[in-house]
């Protein structure tokens, strides 16, 4: 059965950090392009960053440059993404998902498996 499961989230304030995990299970991670993304209300789900399955590159959202940062972890099976610098526009459920094939791209529709998301929340 092959699942991700974000775990991380929470309440911080503005400036605030937070690191976002994303394990998966049933499957290995090693050769798939992963990615998180976000969904805020009443807003499509957008791409914030994503990485091959080397690590070798890694996207990221304008919106997020300079902030967040993506890593992933193959031996642990496990995705992250440390948040820096939180905005309240930052708020949404964070999703993790995985993506067959080599090439790296930070549309969802292109990913096909997905976690059940996990909420953030900046606020002061």
């Amino acid at each position: 059965h092959l699942q991700l499961v974000e775990s991380g989230g929470g309440l911080v304030q503005p400036g605030g950090s937070l690191r976002l995990s994303c394990a998966a299970s049933g499957f290995t991670l090693d050769y798939y392009a992963i990615g998180w993304f976000r969904q805020a209300p009443g807003k499509e789900r957008e791409g914030v960053s994503c990485i091959s399955s080397s690590a070798s590159t890694t996207y990221y959202a304008d919106s997020v440059k300079g902030r967040f940062t993506i890593s992933r972890d193959n031996a642990k099976n496990t995705l992250y993404l440390q948040m820096n610098s939180l905005k309240p526009e930052d708020t949404a459920v964070y999703y993790c998902a995985a993506k067959k094939g080599p090439d790296l791209y930070l549309t969802p529709y292109d990913y096909d498996y997905w976690g059940q998301g996990t909420q953030v929340t900046v606020s002061s």
